[in-house]
């Protein structure tokens, strides 16, 4: 049953308010347009939008306090020929859809006219192009999610555009930025993903301002890299561009809430100069063509480790067939070692079952060291692999891509090795380091 079936058939038009019953979740809000004809879409009470997919065991309710809905007020897109073209690939998020409070109407749709009517500074940057990915929470996004989003990077170079920007809704973009960063090897152009904090129908609204600074950035570098645009702080003074294996969401609501960790921003962006200064000098360059190795194994996990855990989560992941692990240890990278080294054993075990193991820290600053204390030995001695300084989700995401794109003994060797900026040679001392 597709979009238009489902809403015939439960009476239902854009703009009501409806209680949704969706495998074991519940949401409220209002229906929206949405050009995924196997998604109902929502704007929730907080101004976040959901997808959700149409399915025999989906349930809904209608509910008083609906509102009109619109396209809202379009604008016409004069193409300027001096401009370099933009395109902007949508996965969801905030950035094209709002409440206007004036009308009390839902306004959501993702072509450009639309988006150019919300924020009409981004014409004098440059000509705007528009590409439907995905309308999805970025807490649902899966390892499919990427190959979607790597299709449309790689429509969007083949049109010849200049540039790409991608919106994300901010949960689980670091995630996204480290698989785009392994998975596009080379680029002829810098793509840069994009996130807002605060919907774009509030007054504190991030978006409008890190879509502009990513324009501005696009235009007037030479990186051909992933990178993210997010605030520095946050004031409405400058946007940050991260580096994509190093990002990390470390805030639930600030707008400055992503960092680059262990690492430096590559460039900031100055909001009113629009002046860009640059704090890494070797960040990736514009390549002549477009690379991309665009498979992920889907058979790799994480396993945090805590008080408490036990030996049958471990050997979960033998019993699953797992191909790969990420353990998530605390301080220098330390397991669990359990009476006569039962834990150590079970690593042991996966390993010699085949599954790659890699070992990261829970301390998210600094990196894990093998050799500092006995027990961190007999670990290592059984073949796992410290992963010095990377970010656990990203040595997951690492893993994946390597499995799913090298053999099981040359993804042993590269998971240690610097590919993308994701090891760092030297933790330096700050200062100040979680700033």
């Amino acid at each position: 049953m597709n979009l238009k079936e489902f809403l015939k058939k439960h009476n239902l038009e854009e703009g009501q308010l409806v209680k949704v019953k969706s495998k074991g979740r519940e949401f409220i809000g209002n229906i929206i347009p949405n050009s995924n004809e196997n998604t109902l879409a929502l704007k929730l009470g907080s101004g976040y939008n959901v997808g959700i997919t149409i399915d025999e065991k989906i349930s809904i309710e209608k509910l008083e306090g609906s509102k009109k809905v619109s396209k809202g007020k379009s604008t016409k897109i004069e193409k300027t020929p001096a401009l370099p073209k933009i395109t902007i690939l949508h996965t969801g998020g905030t950035i094209a859809s709002r409440v206007d409070y004036k009308t009390g109407g839902v306004i959501a749709s993702f072509t450009a006219e639309d988006l150019i009517a919300m924020i009409p500074e981004i014409t004098k940057i440059a000509n705007i192009d528009s590409q439907f990915v995905s309308n999805i929470m970025s807490e649902d996004m899966n390892l499919g999610h990427y190959g979607l989003m790597l299709k449309g990077i790689k429509k969007a170079v083949e049109s010849g555009t200049d540039g790409i920007i991608i919106g994300h809704g901010t949960d689980t973009l670091g995630y996204s930025a480290a698989a785009l960063s392994f998975a596009v090897e080379k680029s002829p152009v810098p793509i840069i993903i994009v996130g807002a904090q605060r919907s774009s129908d509030r007054g504190s609204s991030d978006a409008g301002m890190n879509l502009i600074c990513a324009a501005e950035f696009i235009t007037k570098t030479d990186f051909g890299g992933i990178g993210v645009c997010l605030h520095t702080s946050s004031a409405d003074s400058s946007c940050s561009i991260l580096p994509g294996p190093k990002t990390r969401k470390m805030h639930t609501t600030r707008r400055d809430a992503f960092k680059a960790i262990n690492d430096t921003p590559i460039a900031t962006i100055d909001y009113k100069t629009k002046e860009i200064k640059y704090l890494q000098k070797n960040y990736s360059k514009k390549e002549p063509e477009l690379i991309i190795k665009n498979k992920f194994d889907e058979k790799v996990g994480i396993l945090k480790t805590y008080p408490g855990i036990n030996l049958k989560q471990l050997i979960f992941f033998k019993k699953e067939k797992y191909s790969g692990l990420i353990i998530e240890g605390t301080g220098l990278g330390h397991t669990p070692i359990f009476e006569n080294d039962a834990f150590v054993k079970g690593i042991k075990e996966l390993i010699d079952s085949g599954i790659v193991v890699g070992i990261t820290s829970q301390c998210i600053f600094g990196r894990v060291n093998p050799s500092v204390y006995t027990n961190l030995r007999k670990v290592s001695a059984t073949g796992a692999i410290y992963c010095e300084d990377m970010i656990a989700e990203t040595a997951y995401i690492k893993l994946s891509w390597l499995l799913g794109n090298y053999s099981t003994e040359k993804a042993k060797k590269m998971l240690s090795e610097n590919l993308r900026g994701e090891i760092t040679k030297i933790s330096k001392y700050e200062e100040n380091f979680v700033e």
